[in-house]
């Protein structure tokens, strides 16, 4: 990226940041004594060091990224029209893309942390663009009984998104603080829900508890953990499922699965790691161990394969998580983005991800 280029969208963030705060009123700055506490026993380090390192990280972040962090070829996408998914089972997942995933429990639709712009990014010229198109268009998905979302950061809380799903969503689960930005963007306050870290709410017959993570939040340069983050438990009659958000791991894993587990499925962020950021991203080991503190049957890794957020190759986390699940026994589920599985499927995974870049016709002209 050119200098001049970096400096205009520098000025662009900062003008729309400032903008976005200046329009916020201070309902939507709200933190728990949960999470403040947890925060005051031991602070979120964002990325190691003092401010210099951080603008050292910062430059190689937007100067010095390695060819790999996109792929060169095409992802492979498998559209899904709202007819087909309006006939698959309950417990079905879909992963759309990055942390979006559609399940289907208790015969209604669930949707976590949408995400359908093209950039995950206050301004969408410029910013991280997607890899792959979504599998499904919004105005395609079906009636969506709740949105889960997991914090307020962009990649995860999409006004583009929010705004197109408003008017076919019954209900926003958020932490607190978030659903305030929902209601001000114009989100019917009744559709929206709060919660605290350990507090509970049904809706449809499905019971959610948002439960600790270990990340921050922060939409402009002003306010940085204003808002909470959370990770979500999800419990239908006859299926368990934990949404992980993003978080670094943490010994609150441990917790939520001795209160909630076992979970039939665990949706694990593992992707946009970083030696340089390491307490609020895992790394593919942490996201196993983390799987194992939950007391998790089969896992699907999110967070990745839709943008480049790191300096590791686009493709790492797909590599390392199921080589890792293959060695300590983990069902590891990495279907086609778009592709419906059956929750209870012990194992489905599809090397989707070796293609792309040519890589393994590559290995085979190596071999020979």
């Amino acid at each position: 990226m050119k200098p001049i280029v970096l400096y205009t969208l520098i000025a662009g963030v900062v003008i729309v940041m400032a903008c976005t705060l200046l329009k916020k009123n201070s309902s939507a700055q709200t933190r728990s004594a949960l999470s403040l506490e947890s925060e005051l026993q031991k602070p979120v380090m964002v990325t190691k060091g003092g401010r210099l390192d951080s603008a050292r990280i910062m430059w190689d972040f937007f100067f010095n990224k390695p060819a790999n962090t996109r792929p060169s070829g095409e992802i492979p996408v498998q559209a899904v029209t709202q007819k087909e998914l309006l006939a698959v089972p309950d417990n079905t997942v879909c992963r759309l893309g990055h942390s979006t995933v559609l399940l289907k429990l208790h015969g209604a639709f669930w949707l976590t942390d949408p995400m359908f712009s093209e950039r995950a990014s206050p301004i969408q010229f410029a910013g991280p663009d997607r890899f792959h198109e979504p599998p499904i268009s919004i105005d395609e998905l079906p009636p969506i009984k709740a949105v889960i979302i997991s914090h307020d950061h962009y990649d995860h809380l999409d006004h583009a998104s929010i705004m197109k799903l408003a008017g076919k969503v019954e209900y926003f689960l958020t932490p607190l603080g978030v659903g305030d930005i929902l209601v001000e963007w114009g989100v019917p306050a009744a559709k929206v829900r709060q919660l605290d870290w350990w507090q509970e709410t049904e809706v449809g017959g499905v019971r959610f508890a948002a439960t600790p993570a270990r990340h921050f939040s922060g939409r402009t340069l002003f306010d940085k953990n204003q808002t909470q983050w959370a990770s979500w438990v999800i419990l239908a009659a006859d299926q368990r499922v934990f949404f992980s958000g993003d978080s670094g791991y943490f010994g609150g894993f441990k917790s939520i699965g001795e209160k909630y587990g076992p979970f039939d499925l665990t949706l694990l962020e593992t992707g946009a790691y970083d030696a340089n950021w390491p307490e609020v991203h895992m790394k593919p080991e942490e996201t196993v161990q983390a799987h194992i503190d939950l007391k998790g049957r089969s896992l699907l890794p999110i967070h990745n394969g839709t943008f480049d957020l790191s300096m590791h190759s686009w493709h790492e986390p797909l590599d390392r998580i199921v080589a890792l699940g293959a060695l300590r026994g983990i069902p590891v589920m990495t279907p086609l983005m778009g592709e419906p599985v059956g929750m209870r499927e012990v194992k489905h995974v599809r090397r989707w991800w070796e293609d792309v870049d040519g890589r393994k016709e590559t290995e085979r002209v190596l071999n020979k």
